[in-house]
């Protein structure tokens, strides 16, 4: 290929991506996200969220170009992110040209004159020229950002990572530091409308020295930490475990009443998804009925503790939650009788009906009477534990902690038992694993018992959590969020169960303040993370070695993987 051909195209990839890239600014401008941030402030006075949306074109098309031309010189790399942040101003101003030219609010309701107001920078059609001069210079310091060192590049990312999520989540952040020494740190950091310009470069340089420090000592520490003798590697190792445990435990306190909410509807999705991990994760069995053994779990704590009409015994939430345990287990046992022999495709189909079943029948004016049918069941009682009422979120933080600190335990040694082995051997490969004495109705068996035994520990703490049991508090998409949250996590991989949590239960609580358009980001960033990690936040070795090193799992076939345990990390 000549010169002049191998130029046309690196250009042509430039128009392609500068407009990808706006066309992505103007997708966000027309949903209306634009104009329902504009008042939310990054940094007061200097940044607001509406223009981070914005200038993230001209930023990401330089990042991306500049990738692209990794072998170019390093004036051809910046031009080129200039140019590309330049075409996506110029389809943002074109937005706005069209836009005063024509009525585009019958087809584009969030076509407005405050939107064009704001993608001008309330200049008029004036400010059209200074849009694509911005966004250049945005494209520039994206592509400049690749041009740096990797010891530069990472403490300049972590600082502005770090300041820009404080702002972003700013007024949670100020809710924790309403009192004592934290007021004023609080009044060192934010002002009235938002992060400080001076809180936004104090946080950036403490990210970027604190990285710089942990890059440049981490080795020194480890190496340090190995020469120890091993009475004092011990003594070490527990001072790290106290210090941690004691940061957790004062979590609730710290953060306060909504964080501590947040934590515990993060504690009770984990509780299930480690509960489908061992059927999905381990066994290779698609369950999309799930949240079924989460409301039997629900329902059996409602009718066993509750003080209203429909109360079958005025038992203690403590004795309750192993008769619940009990009938999950039971009910996953007898759910799995009938598809026993379903696989693939039809299993998810079998699972969802299943699912559904629970709920129409909860509903149905035949059980009305003893379950309450639409009513729900009321007047459920807070557990209480030595004169200590676990009443609000901050109390049930450390039952649900305790919860899923025990299901973990629990799960981590059935995956490295003889049957975690058997489960692992039924995913890879049914027929074989039959073949080699496995008994695959006993393991499927035990695989739906267990799994369905954990969502019933996670629907009894949900039951006293709210008070009352609703069957509308049960459908389909809980399944899909747990299934969603393993698949996320890493599947088969116990600590990715956790890290889904956090990732797809607590973010979008977080981002709950952008209202409808929370999901919006919260999609987005799910794409961008199974782009980059597709075998999850906290992959198994063996999911990172297929996906990623390109080699095969055994050389032998599923069943030598099924024996062997590949630890998770």
């Amino acid at each position: 290929m000549t010169r002049a051909g191998t130029a046309g195209g690196t250009w042509r990839s430039v128009v392609r991506t500068g407009a990808l890239w706006g066309a992505g600014a103007v997708f966000l401008a027309l949903v209306g996200l634009v104009e329902a941030v504009s008042r939310r402030q990054i940094v007061a006075g200097v940044l607001s969220l509406s223009y981070t949306f914005i200038l993230l074109a001209g930023f990401g098309s330089g990042v991306q170009v500049s990738r692209r031309w990794a072998g170019l010189a390093a004036w051809q790399r910046l031009a080129g992110g200039a140019a590309a942040g330049a075409l996506a101003g110029v389809l943002v101003g074109l937005l706005v040209v069209i836009g005063r030219l024509a009525n585009l609010r019958p087809m584009l309701i969030n076509a407005s004159l405050p939107l064009y107001e704001i993608l001008s920078f309330g200049r008029g059609l004036g400010g059209l020229p200074l849009m694509v001069l911005v966004q250049a210079a945005a494209g520039a310091i994206g592509a400049a950002m690749l041009l740096l060192p990797p010891a530069v590049r990472r403490p300049v990312i972590v600082g502005l990572g770090t300041a820009f999520v404080i702002g972003l989540f700013q007024d949670l952040v100020q809710l924790m530091l309403q009192s004592g020494v934290r007021a004023g740190l609080r009044s060192l950091l934010f002002t009235g409308e938002g992060l400080a310009p001076r809180g936004a470069v104090i946080l950036m340089v403490l990210a970027a020295g604190g990285n710089i420090f942990w890059t440049r000592y981490r080795s020194p520490v480890r190496r340090w930490a190995d020469r120890l003798a091993p009475p004092r590697r011990r003594a070490l190792r527990g001072i790290t475990l106290v210090a941690l445990a004691g940061a957790i435990l004062t979590l609730p306190w710290v953060t306060g009443l909504f964080i501590s909410q947040v934590l515990v509807l993060v504690g009770l999705y984990t509780l299930m998804g480690l509960g489908l991990n061992l059927e999905v994760g381990f066994a290779g069995l698609l369950d999309l009925g799930f949240v079924a053994f989460f409301a039997i779990g629900a329902y059996t704590v409602g009718l066993l503790t509750t003080t209203g009409p429909l109360a079958v015994a005025h038992l203690s939430w403590w004795a309750v939650v192993p008769i619940a345990t009990v009938v999950s287990l039971m009910a996953g046992v007898f759910f799995g009788l009938p598809i026993l022999r379903i696989r693939g495709d039809y299993l998810a189909i079998a699972t969802l009906g299943f699912g559904e079943i629970i709920r129409l029948l909860v509903l149905s004016d035949f059980l009305r009477p003893w379950l309450g049918g639409s009513q729900g069941v009321l007047g459920i009682p807070k557990p209480v534990l030595g004169g200590l009422e676990f009443r609000g979120p901050q109390q049930l933080f450390y039952l649900t902690l305790v919860a899923s600190a025990l299901v973990a335990f629990v799960a981590a040694r059935l995956r490295d038992s003889r049957l975690g082995r058997a489960w692992m051997a039924v995913r890879e490969d049914e027929d074989v694993a039959e073949a080699l004495g496995i008994n695959t109705v006993n393991v499927k068996l035990l695989a739906y018992g267990i799994g369905g035994a954990f969502a019933g520990i996670s629907g009894a703490i949900f039951a006293v959590m709210l008070g009352s049991v609703f069957p509308h508090s049960f459908n389909v998409l809980i399944s899909i969020n747990v299934l969603a949250l393993i698949i996320v996590g890493g599947m088969g991989s116990l600590p990715g169960v956790m890290v889904g949590s956090l990732a797809l239960i607590g973010l979008p609580e977080l981002l709950r303040e952008f209202s409808d358009f929370r999901f919006l980001v919260y999609g987005a960033v799910l794409i961008v993370m199974m782009q980059f990690r597709p075998e999850g936040l906290w992959p198994t070795a063996v999911a990172r070695r297929e996906l990623h090193e390109g080699v095969p799992a055994t050389a032998g076939g599923g069943v030598e993987l099924a024996g062997a345990h590949e630890p998770d990390g």
